[in-house]
């Protein structure tokens, strides 16, 4: 009996490549609008950024805006709070930044109003006797302390208040996300 070992494609050959070829269009065909329909829809869209305007906010001043569901702290700092937050000895800090990091123009400080401890909105926004022990503010669910530049200074949150992502779009509106 003789057998002969061919290199030239066979019919069969060129099935499993048309089979092959025919299943992975049809796998992608069908993954793609799954795939597709996880990106955030035009409303989540939306709310990736907002402007805000702060020309009525006057020196020493807070706002609170809400951003992606979550409360950002806007503040216009007073030449007091700007040199304590600036005095701070980084070594004194659990999560170490300077001021110069955490903000663009000094006089204005943007951050979101969650603590990193267990999420609650700090106090010391409206009212000064709720600024905790370092003319910031204060998480009196657990006792956080932040200072004038939202840094932790005392408490269970193991990091500073969250800086989120802005621009100033002109010297009366910043744009947030």
């Amino acid at each position: 009996m003789a057998t002969t070992d061919t290199d030239e494609p066979t019919r069969r050959d060129f099935l499993y490549v048309a089979t092959g070829a025919f299943a992975a269009v049809g796998v992608a065909g069908i993954a793609w609008p799954l795939i597709d329909q996880m990106n955030p829809d035009a409303s989540a869209l939306a709310l990736a950024s907002i402007e805000v305007d702060i020309s009525n906010v006057e020196v020493g001043q807070s706002i609170t805006v809400k951003w992606r569901g979550k409360p950002v702290f806007i503040r216009r700092r007073t030449e007091k709070e700007i040199a304590e937050a600036d005095a701070v000895n980084l070594a004194d800090l659990r999560d170490p930044q300077t001021d110069a990091q955490r903000v663009i123009k000094p006089e204005w400080l943007v951050m979101v109003g969650i603590c990193t401890h267990l999420g609650c909105v700090p106090k010391g926004q409206k009212v000064a006797d709720e600024k905790g022990d370092y003319d910031g503010w204060f998480c009196p669910c657990h006792g956080s302390h932040y200072d004038t530049a939202g840094r932790i200074r005392r408490g269970p949150a193991p990091l500073n208040l969250e800086v989120p992502d802005y621009a100033f779009l002109s010297d009366d509106k910043i744009k947030i996300g």
